[in-house]
């Protein structure tokens, strides 16, 4: 039973995060109507709606939701109230010409500006309830913006105090992610050294981690908004998200030396330093992420150091013996490029390591920092 309950559950731990989500919405919804009701609202549903776009993943991700919104309904509410008043009409056609008038404009801001979406939409709402409640346009914009502040400040406190998750330690685990797909992508990626890589394949690579990376900058921008707000503390996102960013481009320089696989001749005496560069630059990469999702030590990066230097080697004594001296110029060029690819990825490996210490305060000596090569 015990092991039943077990399997049964496993699914549901490792979605904590969206489950903590699932119990703010609810919370938060429930509140906002609990609200309005007391408070006898016109349209208690507005209060709801606010209260679940408000309510987000992260506190950060809240904030930026509360602040767009409620920017977003203040300038609708004042607009849409202001030409109800303001601009003659009766009937059926003044109020299709005033809908116009009101949409047009907003809608232009808003295409610029995507913050400000809630606006369009609150000036319709001001322009026709009152031809449904048969109230004055005026209290209509005071009422709407009573139900949004109200759903506002439900789903805000409920994200500050409900399960609440910060985007800090999400980019934790989201950087982790990352790493771990760089990890399989340098082993698929050197290994087309020897076997040549499709372009379809290279661009599912390249792809899934840039996907990746968009969604780990997003999380990195509403970690800085909740350290602003002094909501969170911790170090500062922007040297591992750069870091992050460098190994990529790292990538995608690699991947283009690896579309064609290198010639008979080199790829016998380069094999086997390939292969130990690319086990040990895979295993610091789990290790990474291990590190950010758990904390404590990470592996030693020495063993990159050495399996670099027998590459390194490996290519010059190629050269002594003059193995690349006859190969074609693009065959040359992804050659020489991919040495320094590898340089460029050693270094920033050693800006991760550095990230991982200031992040987690590992000790040098347990960072490996003391290994041959550091």
């Amino acid at each position: 039973m015990i092991a039943f309950l077990n399997r049964l559950s496993a699914p549901f731990r490792s979605r904590k995060a969206q489950l903590a989500l699932a119990v703010r919405v609810t919370v938060a919804a429930f509140g906002a109507l609990a609200i309005a009701q007391a408070l006898n609202l016109i349209l208690p549903l507005w209060a709801v709606l606010t209260s679940l776009i408000v309510t987000q993943m992260s506190v950060g991700r809240s904030l930026k939701a509360t602040r767009d919104y409620m920017f977003g309904t203040i300038g609708g509410a004042i607009y849409g109230g202001a030409i109800a008043v303001l601009v003659p009409h009766s009937g059926e056609g003044g109020l299709l010409a005033l809908l116009v008038l009101a949409v047009a404009p907003l809608a232009f801001i808003a295409a610029i500006n995507p913050s400000l979406n809630a606006a369009t939409v609150t000036a319709v709402i001001v322009l026709l309830v009152p031809t449904l409640s048969h109230v004055n346009p005026l209290d209509s914009a005071i009422d709407r913006l009573l139900e949004v502040t109200v759903g506002a400040f439900v789903g805000l406190l409920v994200s500050f105090f409900v399960l609440p998750s910060r985007a800090h330690s999400q980019i934790r685990i989201s950087a982790a992610r990352v790493l771990e797909s760089m990890a399989a992508a340098l082993s698929e990626l050197l290994a087309g050294l020897t076997r040549g890589l499709d372009n379809d394949a290279l661009q599912r690579i390249q792809n899934g981690i840039g996907t990746a990376l968009v969604g780990l900058d997003a999380t990195g921008a509403e970690a800085e908004r909740e350290r602003a707000a002094r909501l969170s503390s911790g170090p500062d996102t922007g040297p591992l998200l750069r870091t992050m960013l460098r190994l990529r481009h790292d990538l995608v320089m690699i991947g283009r030396a690896s579309v064609v696989p290198l010639p008979c001749d080199l790829q016998a005496r380069l094999a086997g330093p390939l292969a130990k560069l690319s086990d040990a630059v895979a295993a610091y990469l789990r290790s990474a992420a291990a590190v950010l999702r758990t904390g404590g030590p990470s592996a030693a990066i020495g063993p990159i150091h050495l399996a670099l230097q027998d590459y390194a080697a490996a290519v010059a004594a190629l050269r002594r013996e003059g193995l690349t001296r006859g190969l074609p110029g693009d065959v040359a060029e992804r050659f020489f490029a991919l040495g320094f690819s590898l340089e460029q990825m050693r270094q920033n490996l050693q800006d991760l390591e550095r990230c991982l210490i200031e992040w987690f305060e590992i000790p040098p000596e347990a960072a490996g920092r003391t290994d041959a090569g550091t």
